[in-house]
């Protein structure tokens, strides 16, 4: 009996001693071996939804607004108006062309005119080949200076003419004069042309030449008749 008691104890012994090193070789195993099988490769790592922060940092935060305070009315006003300056400048230079025109016609009235000078004096003359008399002379400068065809007389032209105010003269208005009567009281019987500063050039009279006068002088001033400024004249101003 005391013999198989002690059989039953060397097989239990050896069953302990077994099962204990059985335990520590499973306990041997390190937890960086099984951890290592289980890190995700660096890969990963890599793509931007693996690294918030990184993602974070590269990101571009908007542009704040800035707020503008609201235009007073009188400078949205005048902002409206600028946008329509274009057709303003139109007007001003369609206004600043005819100004130029008029200055035009006007130069080349009177630059003409003054070529003429001291060629005879001649009754009808037309032309300065054979002299002129004073509608003749007129009548020459318009039609080869500006192209206007004016009436063969001094008293049609006094007529056909817009009626001008002494104080408001241009160069290229036409003088009228009563120089058939007695201290200007008969009919329109002389025409000039009206240059500047009181003065305006003409064809006089028999024995004389185109020549410049001025209005104040006591002859010509006391046979004054008035101003008139030819029809073609006034339209191409206003044009």
């Amino acid at each position: 009996m005391p013999m198989k008691r002690l059989t039953v104890l060397s097989v239990l012994a050896v069953a302990a001693l077994s099962s204990g090193s059985i335990f520590a070789q499973t306990s041997t195993v390190t937890p960086s071996s099984a951890v290592g099988t289980i890190t995700p490769p660096h890969l990963l790592t890599q793509l931007p939804i693996f690294a918030p922060a990184s993602m974070l940092a590269q990101s571009v935060l908007p542009t704040p607004l800035t707020l503008q305070a609201p235009m007073p009315q009188s400078e949205s006003a005048l902002s409206m108006a600028g946008e329509l300056t274009p057709a303003a400048h139109l007007a001003d230079d369609e206004q600043e062309g005819a100004i130029n025109n008029s200055a035009d016609l006007h130069k080349t009235l009177i630059g003409l005119a003054m070529k003429l000078r001291d060629i005879r004096y001649v009754r009808g003359g037309r032309d300065p080949s054979t002299g002129f008399d004073c509608s003749g002379f007129v009548r020459y400068v318009f039609a080869h200076a500006i192209g206007l065809e004016l009436p063969t007389n001094s008293a049609s032209q006094f007529l056909a003419g817009l009626k001008v105010n002494r104080a408001e003269m241009q160069p290229g208005d036409l003088v009228f004069f009563r120089t058939a009567g007695r201290r200007g009281k008969g009919r329109i019987s002389h025409v000039g042309i009206y240059i500047d500063h009181g003065q305006f050039i003409h064809s006089p009279s028999r024995g004389k030449a185109v020549r410049v006068d001025n209005l104040d002088e006591s002859y010509w001033a006391k046979r004054f008749a008035g101003a008139k400024r030819p029809e073609g004249m006034a339209v191409a101003q206003r044009g």
